[in-house]
């Protein structure tokens, strides 16, 4: 019976398993599957005979799919470019007393520059 119970949730949920396997590209697997969701959310909904379920029902599907999806593509993204959190671009260079970075250089600074924008 677990054995069952396993193989009939992968052949559902797993997306390595189950047909959507055959969609090339990540995002528009989990748009499949949120638009699956989302009608199994309104069929539920009608089944019970309440909107109030239907709205509870979609949200905790897009809340539990929308972070198994950006728990996917995470490590999807760690597997395939592992330098992208490292290398991160930030909006703003980091300045303290006495240097600051540039383009991933640090840069020294004239003594007579305060080195911060607040004093």
């Amino acid at each position: 019976m677990r054995e069952f119970v396993y193989t009939s949730w992968n052949s559902v949920m797993n997306a390595e398993v189950n047909p959507l396997r055959h969609i090339p590209d990540l995002q528009a697997r989990h748009m499949v599957l949120q638009v699956l969701a989302w009608m199994w959310c309104i069929v539920f909904s009608f089944y019970v005979g309440s909107f109030w379920v239907f709205g509870i029902s979609a949200v905790a599907h897009v809340a539990l799919l929308g972070a198994i999806a950006i728990t996917v593509g995470t490590f999807e993204l760690a597997k395939n470019k592992p330098t992208f959190f490292t290398e991160f671009p930030t909006s703003t260079p980091s300045r303290n007393r006495g240097y600051m970075w540039i383009d991933g250089k640090r840069v020294k600074l004239p003594k007579e520059d305060p080195g911060g924008e607040h004093e």
